[in-house]
């Protein structure tokens, strides 16, 4: 029998709190609510949650601050809680680390379909299939099993769904992928976001991975289609 996975719910609405958690509940889940980031990052550290569902906006300390702070120790899977004309934090919240958002107001059923989505994609989840899945090119190591980036000779820290864009793309070298395609493939049919979602994830590998050309590989933009790893061996 598997334990329940308890998910830390932020949000200072009690009306929203109270619904989410009844839904989260009757999904099988462990909820733990706060209405205030400082608060929330005290039951983080005292829970360790399996997942994060954070709003933006928060007394004292706002959910973008609270999300910088998890992220400075934890890669648990976060996923943000937006008001509709919140575009900037939706964008700024993926660069800080957030693995998806979802858009006030909500329907509860695609609330937990996110949630069950990002779950099932983070480190940490057992799987039946144990093999490594190792993928190799000059100075680059990523590994999904163990969900470690090397590169240069130095471990990357890397929010799970970069990493796994990462993975699929290298694991396809030299083949094209739409935004949609990698949306689908890496997200699930499930995810309800655009195509943002994956220029941001694309820009930060970017940063993190700066001068990768001189090997060999990088990660190119083909214009008006998508993206792909393109290696070319010496």
């Amino acid at each position: 029998m598997f334990d329940k996975q308890h998910i830390l719910l932020v949000d200072d609405d009690p009306n929203i709190s109270h619904l989410v958690r009844l839904y989260l509940e009757k999904e099988g889940y462990d909820v733990t609510e706060s209405a205030r980031g400082d608060d929330a990052l005290e039951a983080f550290k005292r829970i360790s949650p399996d997942l994060v569902l954070l709003d933006v906006m928060l007394p004292v300390m706002d959910g973008l601050q609270v999300l910088k702070e998890i992220r400075k120790t934890s890669k648990v899977p976060v996923i943000m809680l937006t008001a509709k004309d919140e575009t900037f934090d939706k964008v700024l919240g993926l660069e800080l680390g957030a693995d998806d958002y979802i858009t006030k107001p909500f329907e509860n059923k695609e609330m937990v379909a996110r949630v069950k989505a990002v779950l099932r994609r983070a480190p940490g989840v057992e799987t039946s299939d144990q093999n490594d899945d190792t993928i190799r090119f000059p100075q680059l190591t990523v590994s999904l099993a163990r969900y470690e980036v090397t590169y240069e000779g130095r471990d990357i820290e890397m929010p799970p769904k970069e990493l796994e864009v990462l993975y699929y793309l290298a694991a396809h070298p030299n083949m094209v992928f739409t935004r949609e395609q990698l949306l689908e493939r890496v997200w699930g049919f499930d995810f309800f976001g655009d195509s943002r979602t994956v220029d941001v994830h694309i820009k930060r590998l970017r940063e993190k991975l700066p001068e990768c050309i001189k090997y060999g590989w990088e990660i190119h933009t083909v214009w008006r289609v998508g993206y792909k790893f393109e290696y070319k061996a010496s």
